[in-house]
C-alpha cells in the first residue's frame, strides 16, 4: 500500500505540447519523458457497489505488466487529492479478487459478492511522464509528471482525456501547488478533482457524477480560524466541481451557483476583520472582484434572456482557455494550505482567529444588522444595492453558519434575506421598489433579525 497525493490539471492539446517545452520544467527534469501506452480496464458490480464506496478497481496493461490497482476512500480538496492504493502486478489480464482482502478491502463492502465484479469502461491513454526535482529551502522535492492523452470508452460513447498529472515522490503537498501554479501563470491549467474513473462513471450515468461536497464540520466551539478554513476550502472545491460540471453540460443553474459559491467566498473574506488584515487578502480580493465583476451581470441578464443563457456555455469555455480561473484556484488553495491571513497579525488578530465562533459570530451578525439601517431603505428603496456587500455578508454566515446559532427561525431569516438580495439586484422600476419596500419590512419584522439587533 502506498498514499497517492497528487493534483489533476485539466489542459487541452495546445497546452499539452507547450508543457512538454515549458523552461521550469525542462530545468528541473531529471529523466527526460519517458512515453508509455496504458490500457486501463474498471470494474464494478451493476448496482455500482464500488462507486458508492468510493472505491475504484482496475487492470492496468503496462507494456508487458498487467497490474491490479484498488484505491479506497480518501479526500479531495480543491483539486489537491489524497488517498491509498494497492498494487499488485499479476501473470495475466484476469481480475484477481482473492487479492480483495484484508485491509485494503472497505469493511462497507465486507458482503459483497465479489463474483458480480464485471467491466463497465476503460480509460485508454497516452502519458508521458518524467521526474521533476528540484530544492526547496532545506529539502528536497520530487514530482512525477504525467501528461495524459487518450480517452475515457464507455460502449459507443467516449470523453477526451487531456490532462496534467502532478504527483508527489517527496516533499510536501504543498510544493504540488506551488509548481502547478507557476506553470498556470502562463498556461490555462484547470485544477479538477474528477478522477478518470469518476468520467467513466458519469458517462455511463450522466447522473452519478456529484456536485455536493460533505458539509464543513464545524461548531459553536469551533475557532474561527479553522472555521474560515473549513468554509474557504468548501467553497473553493464546489466552485471547481461546477465549473467542471458546466464545462460539461452547459447546464445554467451550475453556472448560477458558481458564481454564488465565488460571491460567498469574497463576502466571508470582508467579514473577518483583524482576524485577517487586509494586506493578507488583497490580492485573493482583486482576483475574486475580476472574475465577479465579469460573470455576475451575464448571470443577471441571464435570469430573463434565453440568448444569454444560450450563449453563455461558449463563453465560459473562453474563460476556461485562458490562465486566469486556474491561477486563481492554484493561488486560493495555496493561500489556505498556508493560511496566509494570520501570518502577519497582531495581537487582537490573533486573538479573534482564535475566538470560538459561538461567541464571535453573534457579535459580527448583530453589528451587521445593526449597521444595514433596514428602516432607512423602507423608506429609501431605491438606495438598497448599496447595502448588498453587506447583506452578503450577513448570508454567508447564516448560509453556511446558521446551526452554531441558538436563535429560532434562521432558517427563515436566510431565505428572506436571499429575497431581498435578488431585488437589490433588480433594475430600478416602480414595482421592483415596491417589492423592495416590503421586502424590507418582511426583513425586519422576522423574529430572528429582531434577536440579532439586540445582540
Amino acid at each position: 500500500m502506498q498514499k497517492e497525493t497528487e493534483i489533476k490539471l485539466r489542459v487541452s492539446r495546445e497546452t499539452l505540447a507547450a508543457l512538454r517545452e515549458h523552461p521550469l520544467l525542462k530545468k528541473r527534469n531529471k529523466s527526460g519523458w519517458e512515453r508509455r501506452e496504458l490500457m486501463n480496464q474498471y470494474f464494478d458490480t451493476p448496482e455500482r457497489d464500488l462507486a458508492r464506496a468510493k472505491v475504484a478497481l482496475r487492470l492496468r496493461r503496462d507494456g508487458e505488466e498487467v497490474i491490479q490497482t484498488l484505491k479506497t476512500r480518501g479526500q479531495s480538496i480543491a483539486g489537491l487529492s489524497e488517498r491509498n492504493e494497492y498494487d499488485w502486478n499479476l501473470p495475466k489480464a484476469k481480475l484477481d479478487v482473492k487479492k480483495l482482502d484484508g485491509e485494503c478491502w472497505p469493511e462497507e463492502l465486507a458482503t459483497l459478492d465479489k463474483k458480480t465484479l464485471k467491466p463497465i469502461f476503460t480509460t485508454d491513454f497516452v502519458r508521458e511522464r518524467a521526474e521533476i526535482a528540484w530544492g526547496r529551502g532545506k529539502t528536497k522535492v520530487v514530482i512525477e509528471a504525467a501528461l495524459d492523452l487518450g480517452h475515457v470508452i464507455v460502449g459507443k460513447q467516449k470523453e477526451e482525456i487531456c490532462e496534467l498529472e502532478l504527483e508527489l515522490r517527496e516533499g510536501e503537498p504543498s510544493a504540488l501547488l506551488e509548481l502547478a501554479a507557476e506553470l498556470a501563470a502562463t498556461l490555462p491549467l484547470m485544477p479538477c478533482d474528477i478522477s478518470k474513473a469518476e468520467r467513466g462513471y458519469r458517462l455511463y450515468d450522466a447522473h452519478s457524477y456529484s456536485l455536493s461536497l460533505p458539509a464543513p464540520q464545524i461548531s459553536a466551539e469551533t475557532p474561527l480560524d479553522d472555521a474560515f478554513a473549513a468554509l474557504g476550502w468548501h467553497l473553493l472545491g464546489s466552485s471547481q466541481r461546477l465549473a467542471e460540471q458546466y464545462r460539461f453540460n452547459g447546464h445554467w443553474r451550475l453556472l448560477q451557483d458558481w458564481v454564488e459559491n465565488l460571491a460567498e467566498l469574497r463576502a466571508l473574506l470582508s467579514s473577518l476583520g483583524q482576524a485577517a488584515p487586509r494586506q493578507s487578502t488583497h490580492d485573493l480580493r482583486i482576483a475574486l472582484d475580476a472574475l465577479l465583476e465579469d460573470w455576475r451581470p451575464l448571470v443577471q441578464a441571464g435570469l430573463d434572456d434565453e440568448d444569454v443563457r444560450k450563449a453563455a456555455p461558449e463563453q465560459f469555455l473562453e474563460e476556461l482557455e485562458d490562465p486566469r480561473w486556474g491561477l486563481f484556484s492554484l493561488n486560493t488553495s495555496r493561500w489556505l494550505l498556508a493560511r496566509t491571513w494570520a501570518a502577519d497579525r497582531n495581537v487582537r488578530g490573533n486573538r479573534q482567529g482564535a475566538a470560538q465562533l459561538g461567541s464571535w459570530l453573534p457579535r459580527l451578525l448583530g453589528e451587521e444588522a445593526t449597521s444595514l439601517q433596514l428602516q432607512r431603505y423602507q423608506q429609501q428603496p431605491e438606495d438598497l444595492a448599496e447595502q448588498l456587500p453587506r447583506i452578503e455578508r450577513i448570508q454567508a454566515w447564516l448560509h453556511h453558519a446558521r446551526q452554531v446559532l441558538d436563535i429560532p427561525e434562521m432558517d427563515r431569516l436566510y431565505g428572506e434575506l436571499k429575497q431581498l438580495a435578488l431585488l437589490a439586484n433588480e433594475p430600478i422600476t416602480d414595482e421592483s421598489l415596491d417589492a423592495r419596500k416590503q421586502q424590507a419590512i418582511a426583513v425586519y419584522q422576522n423574529r430572528a433579525w429582531k434577536m440579532l439587533l439586540r445582540l
